[in-house]
Order: structure tokens, then sequence, then C-alpha cells
């Protein structure tokens, strides 16, 4: 690792529809405290949002940077659409700059899934990453680079359903475990006729409720591996994090 980034200290969020949970990760994605949250505040608006992280984090340990994984479609920094938290008060809000300006650190934001995809992958080949959370997650990466972020779940699945009214948490809610499992089959199918990925991560809070068999080229992972990718948009150009992320580092 270069030593630019020896004494980096990233301070990693994940904004969930119902959490918002944080850690300190040094440069090799470690953590370097337990885990920590508070409830995702109602109304989910930028300005409760800030709040809600900066007193979350008022008593962590000292960090250098920031790392968010938003729920919702981020360029550069800032997010356009939010579809769990409130996409209208959320559009064009520049959420990195914000955490900036709050909490005296340098913030880089990208949608959850993408953040998740850099902790995770193996970086051998096409690989995807879904999130099964408030909504449906994906992420897409190619020999360990990150791709551009599509907001699949919006895509109409069926007459009445995009993939987040079909397998979010409202319809796992809905209709019971039994068919949604059913359900999560089908589009499990359908991922693969569509992206035919190497290799399929799968994460999120609903996650462990699938009950059937998955293919070999299918693994669950955890929020605690995804969270990881925090330090991975610090240190994506440097040597990689155990062989992760190979070809950037040419």
């Amino acid at each position: 690792m270069k030593k630019s980034s020896q004494g980096l200290k990233v301070l990693s969020i994940d904004i969930g529809g119902s959490h918002v949970k944080a850690t300190i990760l040094n440069n090799k994605g470690e953590l370097q405290m337990a885990y920590d949250k508070i409830v995702t505040p109602m109304p989910s608006t930028p300005e409760n949002m800030v709040g809600a992280i900066k007193t979350l984090v008022k008593d962590f340990p000292e960090y250098t940077n920031i790392s968010v994984g938003f729920p919702g479609y981020v360029k550069n920094g800032v997010v356009k659409t939010a579809p769990n938290l409130g996409s209208e008060p959320w559009a064009d809000f520049d959420l990195a700059q914000k955490l900036t300006d709050e909490l005296g650190k340098p913030a880089k934001v990208v949608n959850d899934a993408d953040m998740q995809g850099l902790g995770v992958v193996d970086g051998k080949g096409f690989e995807m990453v879904l999130t099964l959370g408030t909504g449906f997650g994906t992420a897409l990466l190619n020999d360990g680079h990150l791709l551009p972020h599509l907001e699949f779940a919006h895509q109409p699945l069926t007459k009445k359903y995009t993939y987040d009214d079909y397998i979010g948490e409202r319809a796992l809610e809905k209709i019971g475990k039994k068919k949604w499992n059913l359900r999560m089959e089908k589009v499990f199918e359908i991922l693969k006729t569509v992206f035919n990925y190497d290799t399929l991560y799968i994460g999120g809070g609903n996650a462990d409720k699938l009950n059937f068999n998955l293919d070999k080229n299918m693994k669950l992972v955890t929020n605690e591996d995804g969270i990881k990718g925090g330090a991975r948009l610090w240190t994506i150009n440097e040597e990689p994090i155990k062989g992760t992320l190979a070809a950037t580092a040419k």
C-alpha cells in the first residue's frame, strides 16, 4: 500500500431505510471499532439525516476521511433520487459536500450497493452484487472496476410491479417468506439470463431469509463485509486489499 494511505482512518457510513450504521476503518478495510447505529430519522429529509449522522458519530474516535453508502442514485457525491427515503427533498442535494462541511473531513458518497460491492468482490471477471433490504439494490463490477450504477430496482418486472415492489421489504411483509422466496427464485433466474455474471454476491438484511439452495457462483455476504468498501473508495488506485481490485493496481 502506498505510504500516502498508511494513516487513513475512514468513517464508513451505511444509510438504510431503518437504520444508519457506522464504524471506523483503516486503510486495509479493517474495523477499528464496533459498529454503532441509529434509527433512520422520519421524515428522512437531508437535514434530518445529516443531524442523525452527526449525533451517531459525535463520540467516535478520530478519522481522516468519510465514505457513505446511500440508498439511491448518486452522481459525483450529489443525490439524484432516493426512492425509499423520499426523492423530492433529496433531489440534487450535495451530500458529500454537506458532510465535508459539517464534519470537517473530505467525504465521498456512492450508492450503497456500489459501496458494498467494493467491499465484497474478488475482482475476477464480471461480478454482480445484490442488497435485499428496504429496497432492492444492485452493483456491477468488471475485474474489480465499479461500472456505472443502474437503478435496476425500478425496472418494471410485471405489469404491476417493479423489482422493488416485487421483492422489497414491503412485499416480504405483505406476502410472507414462503411466497417471497418463490419470487426470489424467479428473479435469480432472470438475473442469470440478463447479466450472465461470473459471481453473484447477495447481502442486505433480508438475505438470510432465502431458504433455497443457491448456485455455486452465488455467495451470501454480510453488511459488515460491505461497509469495508468505504476504505476502498479512498484506496482504489493503490495496491489492492487481499488481492481484490487487481485490475486497478496497474
